[in-house]
């Protein structure tokens, strides 16, 4: 686990096989950071001249890693929907304890 002030950053994801990108700062992940075939989450979004975009340089890294999520309706709907999910799990827990 490594954050926006880890030292030689960029080497530790060299050696990863999944990097999940959620430092909010735009661009953070380039290309040439990627080890080949990793597996690229980019779960941070931040504005860039009237522009969203990721922690990761999207383009650099497609021409290195199997997959890369796209920092818009990549993991949000997943969060939506794990979040519903779990609303619901607590609240049909919640009802067998207080009978």
């Amino acid at each position: 686990m490594c954050h926006s002030r880890t030292r030689d950053l960029a080497a530790h994801c060299r050696r990863a096989d999944v990097i999940v990108a959620a430092v909010g700062v735009p661009k953070l992940v380039q290309g040439d950071w990627i080890k080949p075939g990793a597996a690229v989450i980019d779960v941070g979004v931040s504005e860039v001249a009237g522009k969203l975009v990721g922690d990761v340089d999207t383009e650099a890294a497609m021409g290195v890693a199997k997959i890369v999520t796209p920092h818009r309706r990549g993991v949000g709907p997943m969060t939506i929907t794990m979040l519903l999910r779990n609303t619901l799990t607590a609240y049909e827990e919640r009802g067998s304890w207080h009978r």
